[in-house]
This record gives C-alpha cells, structure tokens and sequence, in this order.
C-alpha cells in the first residue's frame, strides 16, 4: 500500500474528510482486506498512544512558566573562561604538523610530475657516447636542430693502420 493511501485511512480515523471521501473510504475498506489491517493498526496505535500520554498540568499559565524560565537563565552568570597555558612541546606541535603536511604534498606533487627531460628544446643538449667504441661519440642540440658526431684519430683498431682508409683532414 502506498503512503498516500495510508494517509487517507489515517485522515478517515481521525475524521478529517469530507463526507463524499469518507463514503468512498468506506467502500474501499469493505472491498480491501490490507487497507482494514492498516487501518485497525493504526486504531491499536492510537489507543496505545492514548493510554501513555499523561498530562502534566502548571501551577501557572504557561507564558509565565517559561518567562521565569528565561529570567533565571539570563541572571546566571557566564562561567568564567580559564585559558590553559600551553607548554612549548604543544606550540611546536601546532606548527610542525602543518608544515609537515606540506613537505609531504610538496614531495608527492614533484614525484607526480614524472621524470624531468632535458632534452627538450632550450634546456639541455643530449650526448651520446658508445663504450663498446670510445673512439666516437655524438652530441645532440634540439634548440639548434643539429647533430655532431665526433671521431677521434686515429683510432685504436685495424683500419685506421690500414693503407685502404681515407683519413679526414
């Protein structure tokens, strides 16, 4: 049953409808068996509720009562605010943890970043050296768009001894 239909079953116990709504409650009850499950629950509920409620009557009207209720408040005094003396263990406290806590995201956003490359242009050129072959290397400068590779002679192997190689001069 949905909570519309349980409001109306409660407005129909508690009289609230007009007399067409209350009519047509009626034969709805006569032709639902849960709406006349809900609705005798909700009658226990009430008279439960009833039988508990106790009333509690004033000596006075109840403007006065809670009139002297607002003046006693207002005449207590504030309690007095002792302020705690903090030790100097405390103060450091209060400013390393935050600083700590900064250090922390400062390190954790430079590892986020990633590796830092250098070769890209208008940082640092790139160098390259062979050390299976230490008689030449390469250098590389992306701002300049230029590669040199640099051979050093003679070299220490067979062909340079040889006749058939042609040396640069």
């Amino acid at each position: 049953m949905d909570f519309d239909k349980q409001i109306k079953l409660q407005a129909h116990l508690d009289g609230e409808l007009s007399e067409k709504e209350a009519r047509e409650v009626t034969r709805w009850l006569a032709q639902d068996q849960e709406a006349v499950l809900v609705q005798t629950e909700l009658r226990n509920t009430r008279q439960a509720i009833k039988g508990a409620e106790t009333f509690v009557a004033l000596p006075e009207s109840r403007e006065f009562f809670w009139s002297k209720v607002k003046h006693e408040i207002e005449r207590q005094e504030p309690a007095a605010v002792v302020e705690e003396k903090t030790s100097w263990l405390t103060a450091w406290r209060r400013l390393l943890i935050p600083a700590s806590a900064v250090a922390v995201l400062a390190i954790a956003a430079l590892l986020s970043i990633g590796p830092i490359e250098f070769n890209r242009p208008g940082t640092m050129a790139e160098i390259e050296t062979s050390y299976g072959d230490t008689g030449a290397f390469s250098y590389r400068d992306e701002a300049a768009q230029a590669t040199l590779v640099w051979l050093s002679y003679p070299a220490d192997n067979d062909v340079a001894d040889s006749d058939a190689a042609d040396t640069v001069q």
